[in-house]
C-alpha cells in the first residue's frame, strides 16, 4: 500500500492577494536608482507648476487663445530635433553628466522666467523662447534618463523600475498643477517660477551624488550616420516597431485632452475641468501603486495590445458619457490602460536594446510618445469642428481599437513577444553594426 501523502495547497488569503498587488519596491534598494527617482519626483513637481504658470501668464498678458495654444507649436520642433540628437549624445557621453548639465540649463531658463515676471511690464517673447529652450533641453536630457535605468537595475527588476518611474511622473502631474493653480491665483506667477527654480536646485544636488555612468565600449561619436544606424536597428526589430506603432495609433487617434473644456461645457460641469485633466494621471497612478502583478506578466506585446484596446474603448465610451461622473470614471480607466501599455513598452525597450544603442533608441521613443499626443490633439480639434464634439471623441476611440486589431494581425512578432524566450540586448544586433 502506498504510504505517500497528498498535501492540499494552502488557501491563499485576501491579504496575500492584496500584497501581491502592491508596488514592487526592489529597485529602490539600489542607491543610484533611489537618488535618480527622488530627483525626478522633485523636478516633475516643479515643472508642472510652471506648465500651469506659463499659459496663465500668457492669458493675462494677451487674452488670446491663439497665443496660449502657440506654446505647443514652439515646443514641438525643438523636442523632435534635439530628442534625436540627445539620443546620439546619450550613447557617446557619461549619461549622468548629460542629465546634470541639462538640469542646470533648465534651472537657468526658469530663473529667466522669474526675472521677466518681476518686471513692471513683462515681455511676451521670453515665454515662447524659454518654452522652446526647455523643450530642446528636455529632448537632450530624456534619452540619457531613459537609457540610464538599465545601468542601475538588473533585468528582472526592469518592470518594477518602470512602474516607479511612472509614479514619479504621476505625482508631478497630479500635485504640480494643483499647487501651481493655487500659487498663480493666490501669490502670483513669480512665486510659481521661484518654487520651480528651487526644485531644480534640490534635484541637481541629488544628481551630483550619482556615480558616473561612462559610455559603453562600443560607443561612437554623435553623428547623423549614427542616428540612422539606430533607426535601422529599430526597423529590424518587430517588437520595437510594434511598441511605436501601437502608441502612435492610440495617441493620434484617441487623445481628447484638447476637447476637455468643451466636454465640461457639454456636461454642464465647468467646475470639473481640472478633474478631467487629473483623471488620466490618477488612473495611471492606481496602476503604478498596484503594479506588483506586472513582474509576473511575460507576454509584453500582448499586454501592450490589450491595454491600447482598452484605452480606445474607454475613450469612445467617454465621448458618449451621459454625465460628468461617468466621464471621469472612464478617463480613470483610460489612464490606467495607458499606464499598463507604457509600463510594458518601456520594459521591452529596456530589456532588449544593446547598451551602446539605448540612447539613440530612446530618442526615437521620445518621438513616438511626444508627436502622437500633440498631433492627436490637433486631429481631435479638427474632427470636432467637422463632425461635432461627441462624434469626434467616439470615432477616435473606435479607430484606435481598429488600429490595434490591425497591429495584432499584421505584426505577429510583436504579438508573440515573450521576455522569457527573447535574447536580451542581442536581437537585431547585426543590423546595428551596418
Amino acid at each position: 500500500m502506498c504510504r505517500c501523502r497528498r498535501y492540499a495547497a494552502a488557501p491563499v488569503s485576501l491579504m496575500d492577494r492584496l500584497r501581491e498587488l502592491r508596488i514592487d519596491g526592489r529597485p529602490l534598494r539600489r542607491r543610484d536608482f533611489r537618488l535618480l527617482t527622488a530627483s525626478g519626483v522633485i523636478t516633475m513637481f516643479g515643472s508642472f507648476i510652471t506648465i500651469v504658470a506659463v499659459p496663465f501668464q500668457l492669458k493675462q498678458l494677451t487674452g488670446s487663445y491663439v497665443a496660449v495654444g502657440a506654446v505647443g507649436v514652439a515646443e514641438l520642433v525643438p523636442m523632435v530635433v534635439f530628442g534625436l540628437w540627445g539620443g546620439a549624445i546619450a550613447d557617446a557621453a557619461d549619461r549622468r553628466r548629460v542629465i546634470l548639465w541639462c538640469e542646470a540649463a533648465m534651472a537657468t531658463c526658469t530663473a529667466g522666467l522669474l526675472v521677466n515676471a518681476l518686471l513692471p511690464h513683462p515681455a511676451i517673447w521670453p515665454l515662447y523662447l524659454v518654452a522652446a529652450a526647455v523643450a530642446a533641453l528636455d529632448g537632450l536630457q530624456r534619452p540619457s534618463l531613459d537609457a540610464l535605468i538599465p545601468r542601475l537595475v538588473p533585468r528582472e527588476e526592469m518592470t518594477a523600475a518602470n512602474a516607479l518611474q511612472g509614479l514619479r511622473y504621476q505625482i508631478g502631474a497630479i500635485a504640480g498643477p494643483a499647487v501651481g493653480g493655487a500659487l498663480v491665483v493666490a501669490a502670483g506667477v513669480p512665486a510659481a517660477y521661484a518654487i520651480d527654480a528651487l526644485t531644480f536646485l534640490a534635484s541637481i544636488a541629488l544628481l551630483f551624488a550619482l556615480r558616473p555612468v561612462p559610455p559603453s565600449e562600443h560607443a561612437e561619436r554623435p553623428s547623423l550616420a549614427g542616428i540612422a544606424r539606430g533607426a535601422r536597428y529599430a526597423w529590424s526589430r518587430p517588437e520595437l516597431l510594434g511598441t511605436y506603432f501601437v502608441d502612435l495609433a492610440a495617441m493620434f487617434l484617441a487623445m481628447p485632452m484638447a476637447l476637455f473644456p468643451f466636454v465640461a461645457d457639454e456636461l454642464h460641469a465647468r467646475w470639473a475641468l481640472g478633474l478631467l485633466y487629473g483623471a488620466l494621471p490618477a488612473g495611471a497612478m492606481l496602476v503604478s501603486l498596484t503594479s506588483g502583478w506586472a513582474s509576473r506578466v511575460h507576454h509584453h506585446g500582448r499586454a501592450v495590445l490589450i491595454a491600447a484596446g482598452v484605452w480606445g474603448l474607454a475613450i469612445a465610451a467617454f465621448g458618449a458619457a451621459p454625465d460628468i461622473y461617468t466621464a471621469l470614471a472612464l478617463l480613470v480607466v483610460a489612464g490606467a490602460a495607458d499606464m499598463v501599455s507604457g509600463l510594458f513598452r518601456s520594459t521591452i525597450w529596456n530589456q532588449t536594446i544593446p547598451d551602446h544603442l539605448r540612447g539613440r533608441l530612446a530618442g526615437i521613443e521620445l518621438l513616438s510618445y511626444s508627436i502622437g499626443p500633440t498631433a492627436g490633439q490637433l486631429r481631435s480639434g479638427v474632427m470636432a469642428g467637422l463632425t461635432g464634439l461627441r462624434p469626434a471623441i467616439v470615432s477616435g476611440g473606435l479607430l484606435c481599437v481598429a488600429a490595434v486589431a490591425a497591429c495584432t494581425a499584421l505584426m505577429p512578432g510583436f504579438t508573440a513577444y515573450d521576455e522569457r524566450t527573447s535574447d536580451p540586448a542581442t536581437v537585431g544586433l547585426d543590423a546595428s553594426r551596418n
